[in-house]
C-alpha cells in the first residue's frame, strides 16, 4: 500500500526533473566571418561552462555589413573580420560593446619554391614587385571576392593605396586615374580562382594545385599545418609593405532590447578576452591585440621558415570615406576585376510552356540587364 503511494510521487518528481532538463538554454546567434570556424570549439566550451546556446552562423564580412544596413539583422551579435564593415553597415547604431578579439594581417601566401624564384624570400616586397611578377607571367594567385569577403576587399584597397603612391587617404578623383585602372586591372588579372569566403578559399587551395593565395596570416598558418601533414610544400608569407591591411576581428552586440541576451553577450566577450582564451587564440595563429608583442609566440605556429615575421610592426592603412569605398567596390565589380565565365542552364521543357517560359525569360532579362 505504501509502495503504491510512493510510486506516483516518484514519477511526478521524475517528470518535473525531466521538464527542468528540457528548459530552454539562454543563447543567441552570432553572424561571423568564415575565418572564425576554427574557433567553434572555444564557443562550445563557453556553452558547456555556462549552460548556454550561443550559435555561430558564417557569412562574408561584406554580407554582414549588408545585413546591418538593412536595419533588421537576423542575429544578436556580429563578428566580421574588420570593424570597417560594422561602421559602414550599422546606420541605425544598433551595435554596441564592440571590441577587437584578435588581429591578423592580410598577406600573400606563395609556395616557397615560387617565392624563391621570384626573389621574395628574405626581402621586403612591394605591391609593384608583385605586379611585375604577374605581368611577367611568373605568378598567379587566389583571392576572395572584394565585394563579398574582407580579405579580398582589404587586399584590393591595399593594392589601390600602393599603386597610388600611398596618399594620406584615397579620393574619388584618385580612383578615376587612367594609370590606376591599367595597373589594378593588371594585378587582378593574376587571380586564377576566387570565392566568397576566406575559409572556403583556403579549402580550395588545399584541394587544388595553386601557387599562391591572398588570405589572413592565421589561415596561411592553418593551411601550412595541413600541407606539412600531407607532405606538401608550405606557403611562404609575403607582407606587401606598401599595401598591408589588418583584420581586427571585432565582436559587437546587436541591441534588440533583450537584457538576458545582453548579459550573456558580455559574459562571452569577457571570456574571449580572458588570458586563457587569448593564449588559445595565439596558439591558433591569431595575434592577440593590435601591436601586441609576439616575443613568446610558438615558433612552430608563427614559423620564421614560412616567412612569418613576429617582430614586424604592423601599421594599418587609413581607410577611405564611405562613399569612396563604395565607389571602389563598384569599380572592382564593373571595370577592374577579371571577367568571370558564367553559364546559365534554362529549362524549356514541355512543362515550362506558357507562363513558365514567359517567367524564365523575364528573370533572365532582369539578370542580364
Amino acid at each position: 500500500m505504501i509502495a503504491r503511494k510512493i510510486l506516483p510521487i516518484v514519477l511526478l518528481v521524475g517528470l518535473l526533473l525531466g521538464l527542468s532538463g528540457c528548459a530552454k538554454k539562454p543563447g543567441f546567434v552570432i553572424l561571423s566571418g568564415s575565418e572564425n570556424t576554427v574557433l567553434a570549439p572555444i564557443i562550445d566550451q563557453f556553452n558547456r561552462d555556462n549552460h548556454a546556446n550561443v550559435q555561430m552562423v558564417y557569412k562574408g564580412s561584406l554580407d554582414i555589413m549588408q545585413d546591418l544596413a538593412g536595419g533588421t539583422p537576423g542575429c544578436d551579435a556580429v563578428w566580421p573580420a574588420n570593424s570597417l564593415w560594422i561602421n559602414l553597415g550599422d546606420r541605425r547604431h544598433l551595435v554596441k560593446y564592440q571590441q577587437s578579439v584578435y588581429t591578423t594581417p592580410v598577406v600573400f601566401g606563395i609556395r616557397k619554391s615560387v617565392a624563391q624564384k621570384l626573389g621574395f624570400v628574405g626581402k621586403q616586397v612591394s605591391v609593384k614587385d608583385i605586379l611585375g611578377a604577374i605581368q611577367a607571367r611568373q605568378l598567379t594567385f587566389m583571392m576572395t571576392s572584394a565585394t563579398q569577403s574582407n580579405s579580398g576587399a582589404s587586399a584590393y584597397i591595399g593594392f589601390l593605396y600602393a599603386l597610388l603612391g600611398n596618399p594620406q587617404v584615397i579620393t574619388s578623383a584618385d580612383l578615376n586615374r587612367p594609370e590606376l585602372k591599367t595597373q589594378i586591372t593588371a594585378i587582378l588579372s593574376g587571380i586564377n580562382r576566387s570565392s566568397g569566403s576566406s575559409d572556403w578559399l583556403e579549402q580550395l587551395f588545399l584541394q587544388g594545385n595553386y601557387d599562391a593565395m591572398v588570405n589572413y596570416e592565421a589561415l596561411i598558418i592553418d593551411a601550412n599545418k595541413q600541407l606539412i601533414q600531407q607532405g606538401k610544400e608550405p606557403l611562404y608569407v609575403v607582407y606587401p609593405y606598401d599595401g598591408l591591411t589588418i583584420a581586427d576581428s571585432p565582436l559587437g552586440y546587436v541591441d534588440k532590447g533583450d537584457p538576458q541576451k545582453e548579459e550573456l553577450f558580455k559574459k562571452l566577450q569577457t571570456y574571449l578576452l580572458s588570458g586563457k582564451v587569448q593564449a588559445q587564440l595565439l596558439a591558433l595563429g591569431r595575434r592577440t591585440g593590435v601591436g601586441a608583442s609576439l616575443a613568446n609566440a610558438d615558433p612552430s605556429v608563427f614559423n620564421p621558415d614560412w616567412g612569418i615575421d613576429t617582430k614586424r610592426v604592423l601599421n594599418t592603412l587609413r581607410m577611405p570615406a564611405q562613399d569612396v569605398i563604395q565607389e571602389a567596390l563598384s569599380l572592382y565589380q564593373t571595370e577592374f576585376r577579371k571577367p568571370s565565365c558564367t553559364v546559365f542552364c534554362l529549362d524549356f521543357s514541355g512543362s515550362m510552356s506558357g507562363k513558365g517560359e514567359e517567367q524564365v525569360k523575364q528573370a533572365m532579362s532582369l539578370l542580364l540587364d
